[in-house]
C-alpha cells in the first residue's frame, strides 16, 4: 500500500492509495511547430539545489530518491525557457517532514500547481485550491508517475500517453496550440530559469522535455497493458 499525506492551502488529510501499473504514463507537451505561439500543457519539474528545474525525462522513467521533490504545473507557454514553475518551493522537508521512514519505501514530495486564470482554457476555471502538495510514500523502485498517481487523482491521458488532466483539470483537451503565449512571471520565492539544452532554439526545450517524454511514456503504457 502507499501512504499519502495531502495538504491543500493549509488543510491536511491522510489517505491510503495503491500505486497501480496504470500510473506509469508520460507527462509531456505536444511538440510545437516553428509557427506555434504556445501550448497549454502540464509540465514536469524536479528539485535541484532548492529550486525547480525543467525535467529532461518523463515521470514514467524518472525515479526520484527518498526525500526528493517533484512538481507539475499547468500553464500556457511557448517552451521550457519561459515555462512557469510550480509556485511554491520544492521543500521536501516541510511536505514530508511528518511522514516516518518505512523499510522498503521512499518519501517523495509532490507539488501540483493548477495555474491561474490566464492559463485556463476557454470556458474553464482552475480549481479553488490551485496549489496542492502531498507526500507519497511509495515502494523504492517507484517512478515519479507512481508518486503523482498516489497523491492526486483522477489523472486523464490521451491515446498517445500525454498527461491531459489532473484531478479533472482541464476537463477536456490536451496540449492545444494557442495563438498567444505571454512570458511566465517568475514564481514567488524562486530563482533561476527552467533548464534548456545548450544550443537549442526556442522550442527545443519542449521538444526534448516533451516529445521524448511522450515516447518514454508510450513504452510504459505498452508494458503496463502487456502485464494486464
Amino acid at each position: 500500500m502507499t501512504t499519502v499525506r495531502l495538504r491543500s492551502r493549509g488543510r491536511t488529510r491522510v489517505r491510503v492509495a495503491g500505486a497501480s501499473a496504470g500510473a506509469l504514463l508520460a507527462l509531456a507537451a505536444a511538440a510545437p511547430s516553428a509557427e506555434a505561439a504556445g501550448y497549454r500543457y502540464w509540465s514536469f519539474w524536479e528539485a535541484d539545489a532548492g529550486r525547480w528545474t525543467y525535467a529532461t525525462q518523463g515521470p514514467a522513467t524518472a525515479r526520484p530518491a527518498d526525500g526528493s521533490a517533484i512538481g507539475f504545473r499547468f500553464a500556457l507557454s511557448a517552451d521550457s525557457a519561459d515555462a512557469a514553475r510550480p509556485s511554491t518551493a520544492p521543500d521536501a522537508a516541510r511536505i514530508c517532514g511528518d511522514v516516518p521512514e518505512r523499510q522498503g519505501t521512499k518519501r517523495v514530495a509532490v507539488v501540483v500547481d493548477f495555474g491561474g486564470p490566464k492559463d485556463a482554457p476557454p470556458g474553464e476555471t482552475p480549481p479553488r485550491d490551485v496549489l496542492r502538495t502531498g507526500c507519497a510514500q511509495v515502494p523504492e523502485p517507484a517512478t515519479a508517475a507512481d508518486a503523482l498517481a498516489a497523491v492526486v487523482k483522477p489523472l486523464r491521458y490521451n491515446s498517445t500517453a500525454l498527461l491531459c488532466g489532473i484531478a479533472g483539470y482541464p476537463a477536456k483537451g490536451c496540449g492545444e496550440q494557442v495563438a498567444d503565449a505571454p512570458p511566465a512571471a517568475p514564481a514567488s520565492g524562486e530563482t533561476g530559469t527552467a533548464s534548456t539544452p545548450s544550443g537549442g532554439g526556442p522550442s527545443l526545450g519542449v521538444l526534448v522535455g516533451g516529445a521524448a517524454v511522450l515516447a518514454l511514456g508510450g513504452a510504459a503504457v505498452w508494458k503496463a497493458r502487456r502485464r494486464g
